[in-house]
């Protein structure tokens, strides 16, 4: 058995076991006590062939077998009790695995789920634990057994005829050898890859799903996903180039292990050279009935170190979570005098990015003004609000919050401070009013339908099943992209927060329902101070300032009519917007 990296298993699942580390010690002692037991029906059966072989005292061999029953089932409750014992244990540290991961997650920086992305995090929260636990209920136990198998088989296959017995481990020993160069160092960096090129595949493989309505309207195939395909073609040269590798160590091992039979049968026709008696008759069969025993136990082996190698790539993913940090709680903490915004030579990189996403952003907001940030995709305007709202801190610079730092601002007082209003709007599945309560948990139901009234929800409500208390997914009841994004208004009419950041929030908006949430947006952002991001210029035409943005630095900022003047990007931006407004289908 591989056991270098048992105790780092171990001791990685001892701390979420806490007491229950005792249940599974227990189940691993019950399982090895099991298999011991279960072998004893063999010593039963030997005798029983005697019995048959020598023709003596045949009345005597129904007594035996029943004998050889009782104990089997002696063995199987045992081993039951084994596997309730670890049952328990792996169910309460899933459990405890998952409670850490999300207490964890929690807390982390909101960027960190744009940049690792929210299916990755779920997949090791689900599947990750649930590795361990089919390692604590189920592996440990038979690895216990396995382990505990070999020590009776020994005293079994040398106790009738040694030589026999020795013969019969000979190919064990070769197909162990062949065993451990599969399950070494270089098979756990192995293990890692291939968790890594699922998780990818995974990842694509939702983007894609979420982009089959485009494909089917422009009548393209999965061609059009390149990233996807090359995902899915990464993952077949891997397993390929892995199969490849492990071809000839698993044959061999394989071959080895069930050519046991073919061994003794040649050993014993060595052994007896041309002279047979009743003992080595009745020696031959009963080691012919025991190989398949020796077969099972090194193939247990075999699979229990590598579903070890899977737990320990689990935990190791498990980690990657825990080690991230949350954001430092400041010592000296400061509280915003007033509504106003500064951004002092801010600048932003991502993590394993040599490029900053922003760079020397100088921003001044003053309480109760409405600036836009403008410009070319890709240019940082997201980065910046998200700074604001310290979705992850700046790696050079401050940004000030009423004239204290964010840094500083203990974190449920800045997200009581600052509304997020986004361009891809999220409902959970649960009603209207719990949606919209999320923003203020005590609200009443009354100050929810004020919230949505301002939002120009109450058409939306009308046409409900259930009216306000309508789960949103249930019996297919859904809302357009503009009807989500006036239910995140009201979200946020009802936190009524003082600084408002709107990103893109009219951009999946049809024409009537950007009426509606031009209007709720006005209600919103009256008397706050507010950061508006758009593509749309129309939309921003009437704000105090307008700062624009390119390659993460501000280009030129000034009101609407200044920077027209300029003539320059974001002239040129207009006049083509514009353009895009006027554009009529020809005749």
């Amino acid at each position: 058995m591989k056991t270098k990296n048992d105790p780092k298993v171990m001791n990685l699942l001892s701390e979420y076991a806490g007491g229950y580390r005792h249940l599974i010690t227990l189940g691993r002692i019950l399982a090895a006590l099991s298999a011991l037991v279960g072998l004893v029906p063999f010593y039963d059966l030997w005798k029983i062939i005697r019995i048959a072989v020598r023709g003596e005292e045949l009345s005597k061999i129904a007594g035996i077998a029943w004998q050889a029953v009782g104990i089997t089932i002696a063995a199987l409750l045992v081993y039951i009790a084994a596997l309730l014992c670890t049952h328990i244990a792996a169910f309460r540290i899933q459990a405890n695995m998952r409670s850490k991961l999300m207490h964890r997650i929690v807390t982390l920086p909101l960027g960190v789920f744009d940049e690792d992305g929210t299916g990755k995090i779920r997949r090791t929260v689900n599947e990750s634990t649930a590795a361990t636990e089919t390692f604590i209920a189920h592996n440990l136990p038979d690895k216990a057994a396995a382990a505990a198998t070999p020590v009776g088989l020994l005293v079994l296959l040398g106790a009738f005829n040694w030589k026999l017995g020795l013969i019969c481990l000979i190919p064990a020993i070769i197909g162990f050898a062949f065993m451990m160069s599969m399950i070494g160092k270089d098979m756990q960096e192995k293990m890692a890859e291939y968790q890594n090129a699922l998780d990818t595949m995974s990842s694509e493989a939702t983007e894609y799903v979420r982009g089959v309505p485009v494909v089917k309207v422009f009548g393209q195939s999965v061609y059009s996903f390149r990233r996807f395909k090359e995902a899915i073609d990464g993952f077949g040269k891997w397993t390929t180039d892995y199969t490849k590798i492990l071809r000839m160590p698993m044959t061999m091992f394989m071959t080895s292990i069930n050519s046991v039979f073919a061994f003794l049968v040649f050993g014993a026709y060595v052994l007896t050279k041309g002279s047979v008696d009743a003992d080595m008759i009745l020696n031959v069969m009963y080691y012919i009935i025991m190989t398949p025993l020796l077969t099972v136990t090194l193939t247990k082996i075999a699979y229990s170190g590598e579903q070890e190698m899977v737990v320990l790539d689990a935990l190791k993913r498990m980690d990657n979570i825990l080690s991230i940090r949350p954001l430092d709680e400041a010592q000296k903490k400061e509280f915003p005098k007033d509504n106003s915004i500064v951004f002092r030579n801010v600048s932003y990189r991502y993590n394993n990015s040599s490029d900053f996403a922003v760079k020397d952003l100088n921003i001044q907001v003053e309480s109760g003004e409405h600036i836009a940030l403008v410009g070319p995709s890709g240019g940082g305007k997201t980065t910046a609000a998200e700074l604001l709202a310290r979705f992850f801190d700046v790696t050079e610079g401050s940004i000030f919050i009423g004239g204290a730092d964010i840094r500083n601002i203990p974190q449920d007082t800045l997200m009581k401070q600052v509304s997020f209003v986004f361009q891809d709007s999220r409902l959970l599945k649960t009603s209207i009013l719990e949606n919209v309560r999320l923003a203020r948990p005590d609200a009443s139901e009354a100050e929810v339908m004020k919230a949505l009234e301002t939002a120009q929800c109450m058409d939306i409500i009308e046409k409900l099943p259930d009216g306000v208390h309508t789960v949103i997914g249930a019996k297919g009841t859904y809302l357009s992209g503009g009807e989500q994004q006036r239910i995140s208004i009201a979200r946020a009419i009802l936190k009524n927060a003082p600084i408002i950041i709107l990103d893109e929030a009219t951009a999946f908006a049809d024409p009537d329902n950007e009426v509606k949430v031009q209007a709720a947006l006005g209600a919103l952002a009256k008397g706050k101070t507010v950061i508006m991001i758009a593509h749309r210029l129309g939309t921003v035409v009437n704000a105090d300032c307008i700062y624009v943005l390119e390659g993460g630095s501000i280009c030129e900022y000034g009101t609407h009519s200044k920077l027209l003047g300029k003539d320059g990007l974001y002239s040129r931006m207009y006049d083509e917007y514009n353009s895009s407004v006027n554009w009529k289908v020809g005749a």
